[in-house]
C-alpha cells in the first residue's frame, strides 16, 4: 500500500476519531442530570443560620464580573449594587476590556493571540471569566444575576457551577479556590476549541459559551474518580425562590437572530 494513501486513511481515522469522541460526550450530556454532585437546599444553611459561620471557607472572598468599561447600563445597576451592598466584606473586580487584556497579556501571554482574535466580543468576556477564576479564585457572576443573599454557604466547595436547563452547566456564576484543577483544564482547553461554525450563536456556545463548558466538565468528571469535585447549584437553589442565591434581570445582550431562531424552534 502506498505510503500517501496509508497516511490518508490514518488522517480520516484521527479526524472521524474526534468527531465520534465530541459528539459521544454531547450525547451523554442529553442524560446528565448533575445528581451525583448537586447542593440541594438540605446542604445549605437558611441566610441567617449560625451554621454558616462555622463552616470551612475556602474560596477567596472576591467577587468577579465583566463589562466593556466601567460604565454600567442603567437595566445593571441594580443587580449590581445588590450583590456589593451584600458583600461589603469581599473584594469586588470588574474586569472591563482593558483591563482583561492587561490581564491575559501579563498572566497569559501565550494566550493573547487568542484572546484578540475572537471573532466576537462575548468570547472575551466568557474566557476572561474562566482566568480570573484560575489565577485569584472567588466568584463569577454575570451582571444580569442580582444577590438576594450572601454568598458564604458557597465558599465552603472547592469549586462551584450552576446547572442549566435543558442539559449541562452555565457559566454566569460559578465560584472556586484559585488553581483549581477543572478551571486550569477549562483556560488548558480554550485554544482547542477556537473552532468558527456557521452560526454565531454556535460559535460562541461550544468556543467559550456554557456548551463548551458543559464538554469539559462531562470529560473532567469521567476522569477526575472523586477527586477535586465541583460541586453543581441546582435550579431551585439558583434563583427560584426566596431562599435562593440569585435574581435574574434582563440579559442574553448577545444573542443574535440566530439564536433567536433557534430559541423559537426549541419553544415550538
Amino acid at each position: 500500500m502506498r505510503r500517501g494513501v496509508v497516511l490518508f486513511i490514518l488522517v480520516n481515522v484521527l479526524i472521524l476519531s474526534f468527531l465520534v469522541r465530541s459528539v459521544f460526550t454531547l450525547l451523554t450530556l442529553l442524560v446528565e442530570d448533575a445528581s451525583a454532585d448537586a447542593i440541594h437546599r438540605s446542604d445549605i444553611p437558611s441566610p441567617n443560620s449560625s451554621l454558616i459561620e462555622s463552616r470551612p471557607q475556602i474560596i477567596p472572598k472576591i467577587i468577579h464580573q465583566t463589562y466593556i468599561n466601567e460604565s454600567i447600563p442603567e437595566h445593571w445597576i441594580e443587580p449590581q449594587q445588590s450583590c456589593i451592598n451584600l458583600h461589603p466584606d469581599y473584594e469586588y473586580k470588574l474586569w472591563t476590556n482593558e483591563k482583561s487584556r492587561e490581564f491575559i497579556a501579563k498572566e497569559y501571554p501565550w494566550f493573547l493571540e487568542t484572546f484578540d482574535g475572537y471573532r466576537y466580543p462575548i468570547q472575551r468576556a466568557d474566557a476572561i471569566r474562566y482566568f480570573v477564576l484560575a489565577y485569584y479564585g472567588g466568584t463569577y457572576i454575570d451582571l444580569d444575576d442580582g444577590c438576594q443573599r450572601r454568598l458564604d454557604p458557597l465558599l465552603s466547595y472547592p469549586a462551584w457551577v450552576r446547572r442549566t436547563k435543558p442539559t449541562g452547566i452555565s457559566n454566569d456564576a460559578m465560584g472556586a479556590v484559585p488553581q483549581h484543577p477543572f478551571f486550569l483544564r477549562v483556560v488548558e482547553s480554550l485554544q482547542a476549541y477556537d473552532k468558527h461554525w456557521f452560526l454565531p450563536y454556535i460559535t460562541v456556545m461550544y468556543s467559550t459559551g456554557p456548551l463548551f463548558l458543559s464538554v469539559v466538565w462531562k470529560e473532567y468528571m469521567a476522569e477526575s474518580f472523586g477527586m477535586d469535585r465541583v460541586r453543581v447549584l441546582m435550579p431551585d437553589e439558583y434563583n427560584r425562590f426566596s431562599w435562593s442565591f440569585f435574581t435574574h434581570h434582563v440579559g442574553n445582550s448577545w444573542h443574535g437572530a440566530d439564536a433567536q431562531l433557534i430559541f423559537w424552534v426549541c419553544q415550538s
